[in-house]
């Protein structure tokens, strides 16, 4: 099998909210972008970086009946985010998802700025990429 890292697989795509951003307005953003992870902006009242996934949403707002309108990112995110170097193994990078329990994980740089997002739903065309031995590289 090819040594595949993290940054043949990730998306250069990283959406951005700052904490202060209503739950709605996230979703707004997320439905409009297709994504399912936002990263939250590291602020002077928010020293690192968060992130707010789709089952952030389902778990924070649906299943308790929380009001999207009045609840803040900063209240639902999770932080400090788990991050990975765009050097890591692939198969480094699904054994960290596997451990955490997360299916996003942000990409960071060397000096911890978040420079992509690596899903769950990368690793479903790695695993298909792997099914022929890296031969059919169309799939990225």
């Amino acid at each position: 099998m090819e040594k595949s890292t993290v940054k043949d697989w990730m998306s250069h795509l990283v959406v951005f909210v700052d904490p202060e951003t209503t739950v709605y307005e996230a979703l707004h953003i997320m439905r409009h972008r297709y994504a399912t992870s936002l990263i939250v902006e590291k602020t002077a009242d928010n020293p690192n970086y968060g992130i707010v996934t789709s089952i952030n949403i389902v778990d924070k707002i649906v299943a308790q009946g929380n009001d999207p309108t009045k609840t803040r990112v900063r209240d639902i995110m999770a932080t400090p985010v788990i991050t990975v170097d765009a050097s890591m193994l692939i198969t480094e990078c699904a054994a960290k998802m596997k451990d955490h329990r997360i299916h996003h994980l942000p990409v960071a740089d060397d000096k911890g700025n978040i420079i992509g997002m690596i899903a769950a739903m990368d690793l479903l065309l790695v695993a298909e990429a792997m099914g022929t031995n890296f031969r059919d590289r169309s799939l990225t």
